[in-house]
């Protein structure tokens, strides 16, 4: 049998319960793990990046990488033109693709969604009129996640920092709820060595009875005949078909059966009354993953949103404004709150303000601009927008060197004969904005969101 490097040890109770579950495969499974795992990124097909590299089979977005760069260096990354995300995640969207009509307008809940992996897919995967709350409990890591989603360009999203529970507020109102729920990492030994060291079946389960805890909390939200996807990065039944099989007893639901293709090598979990799917990275090139996707069937009242209340509006002059900036400006309803002017999408406006007003949310739609006085400071979110018309502002296009030095927050020497507002630009990709002074440039790349790398090296292949 092939042995682990002597600094990587499975813990014993781990080794003993996969020995048993894998069999004859048990050599394969710790072979796999004396390699690398693989880099894999999705890219934002708003943003039209189609780099030339090998597809993840299962995903229309996903690509691997033959080695891993510093992506922190790579200003393409930072203008949200893709999304660093471990390969076999990206299943989400087949569990996804073959249960639910993607050309409606969808009321989708991705419940644990930090640090944005599955929200910035669903939002390249769900139509504009689809409407996502992407959720995250724990402060800190919520701010990290809307950070990505402003990155991904998308006005119609809420970004929410709230309780399990306090969806119940909104009974029956989802048609798909994603809970990529918190687990004990099993999947991810060969990428966190530190999950592997911190793993003990007492931790398992916490994570079980955690796990049952938010699927019982957020059920009432789902609508009759709504999707639930689950997954976990543990290829512990406890965790997994163990819980949803006893969730299954207690709820009337139907687990859907997916169309696999045998190359993909993902094995199918048929236990009890649960019906998922489970990856392991010596068959296939990504880590260890579950998923399964269910439909609700009990009788379930849908919540009443409230939509007839008025939405605080800016000026109309400074509404006129900043429809001169926006591609397709009718399509959107522009918002104050406080000093910032917000883009979101007409059809969800008021159904946005009422939600709001429900949850604890961290920011909602597109941040267009901050108005002070009559004055407009266009937002760093809306420089990254989908829906911008770059070519109503003053464009620079940097080298790497610059790019880079920007997302440094360092000064530039570019405004030679500029005045006012600019985009700066990277091979077509907005970084963010500058204030050409004449003689000077203020560079107004987020303090928070800078970097602190001199160089850009080794970039992402194109």
């Amino acid at each position: 049998m092939n042995k682990l490097p002597q600094h990587f040890s499975f813990p014993h109770a781990f080794e003993t319960r996969m020995k048993n579950k894998l069999g004859d495969d048990w050599s394969k499974f710790v072979q796999a793990h004396t390699h690398s795992a693989s880099v894999s990124i999705r890219i934002n097909p708003a943003k039209k990046f189609l780099p030339d590299l090998p597809r993840v089979p299962w995903s229309d977005f996903g690509f691997y990488l033959q080695e891993r760069p510093v992506f922190t260096l790579d200003p393409i990354f930072h203008a949200g033109a893709y999304y660093v995300q471990e390969a076999s995640s990206l299943f989400l969207e087949q569990a996804l693709k073959q249960t639910v009509d993607l050309t409606q307008p969808l009321r989708v809940l991705d419940l644990c969604a930090a640090p944005g992996g599955k929200s910035t897919h669903l939002l390249s995967l769900l139509s504009d009129s689809s409407l996502l709350i992407s959720n995250e409990v724990i402060r800190a890591r919520a701010q990290v996640l809307w950070e990505n989603i402003q990155k991904w360009g998308h006005p119609n999203v809420v970004v929410t920092n709230s309780d399990p529970t306090a969806f119940q507020q909104l009974m029956g109102y989802f048609d798909v709820i994603v809970v990529d729920a918190p687990c004990s990492g099993e999947g991810l030994f060969r990428k966190d060595a530190e999950a592997c060291k911190e793993w003990s079946e007492e931790n398992v389960n916490l994570c079980a009875q955690r796990q049952r805890r938010i699927l019982n909390d957020i059920w009432p939200a789902l609508k009759e005949n709504g999707v639930l996807i689950y997954s976990t990065c543990t290829y512990n039944p406890n965790e997994n078909e163990e819980n949803l099989n006893e969730f299954a007893t207690n709820h009337a639901l139907e687990f859907v059966p997916l169309t696999l293709k045998p190359e993909w090598n993902i094995e199918t979990v048929s236990a009890n009354n649960v019906l998922g799917y489970r990856f392991y990275p010596h068959r296939m090139q990504g880590e260890g993953f579950f998923i399964a996707t269910l439909i609700k069937r009990e009788k379930t009242e849908s919540v009443r949103i409230k939509t007839g209340g008025k939405l605080h509006k800016p000026p109309v002059k400074i509404i006129d404004r900043v429809m001169t900036w926006a591609v397709e400006p009718t399509l959107f309803q522009w918002v104050q709150q406080n000093d910032l002017i917000l883009q979101i999408p007409d059809a969800m406006a008021s159904e946005v303000e009422y939600i709001s007003k429900l949850l604890y949310p961290l920011g909602k739609g597109t941040a267009v601009a901050e108005l002070k006085h009559d004055k407009l400071i266009p937002e760093h979110a809306f420089a990254l927008s989908n829906f911008i018309d770059s070519d109503a502002f003053q464009i620079t296009n940097l080298n790497e060197t610059d790019a880079v030095a920007y997302l440094r927050k360092d000064t530039l020497a570019i405004s030679e004969g500029l005045k006012g507002f600019g985009l700066v630009r990277y091979k077509n990709f907005n970084l963010g904005w500058v204030n050409h002074l004449g003689n000077r440039t203020n560079n107004l790349y987020p303090s928070h969101w800078r970097i602190r790398m001199a160089a850009a090296i080794n970039p992402l292949p194109e």
